[in-house]
């Protein structure tokens, strides 16, 4: 078996086998493909399944009007009216996620609902985000930060982009 990682080689005790020896004498089976299966090849996660998996854990809690800045958020409402325009960004809007090969740290941009305590909403949200993306993952979360950008008062209009024409 060859360590990649180092480039250093270990002597494999079945290359010296003939044709025919099974390894029995040694109390070994045949060997295949060099340990668990598990353990054979790599998983990669793309920075976009990280903040999907953020984006709806973070949507999931109470107090959490919305996601993004209000600017993406008009962008993203035009964005869903055009045919053909896509809808998953907007699982994505107000979350970036920066992936390593056994960490995450995520920043997320929300807006609360008014009334709510801010510091329990940004608690419930990293705490949310932690446990749905390292379940999901196995990656470690080692940060969330989180910015409130927007606080959504009840008598606000629900969509700021509504059409004067019908």
């Amino acid at each position: 078996m060859t360590d990649m990682t180092e480039g250093a080689s270990v002597r494999d005790p079945d290359s010296d086998k003939r044709p025919g020896d099974s390894g029995a004498s040694r109390g070994q089976g045949t060997r295949r493909g060099g340990g668990a299966p598990a353990d054979r090849g790599r998983t990669t996660i793309a920075d976009g399944v990280v903040e999907k998996i953020a984006g709806l854990a973070a949507r999931d809690v109470v107090g959490v009007h919305a996601m993004g800045s209000g600017i993406s958020r008009t962008f993203g409402a035009m964005r869903e009216r055009v045919p053909g325009g896509s809808s998953s960004k907007s699982v994505t809007r107000g979350v970036k996620a920066e992936v390593g090969e056994v960490q995450t740290a995520l920043d997320l941009e929300i807006v609360v609902d008014y009334g709510v305590s801010i510091a329990d909403v940004a608690k419930d949200v990293r705490e949310n985000v932690v446990a749905a993306v390292e379940r999901m993952t196995g990656l470690e979360v080692v940060e969330v930060n989180i910015a409130v950008s927007d606080v959504k008062l009840p008598d606000e209009e629900e969509d700021e982009t509504e059409n004067r024409v019908q």
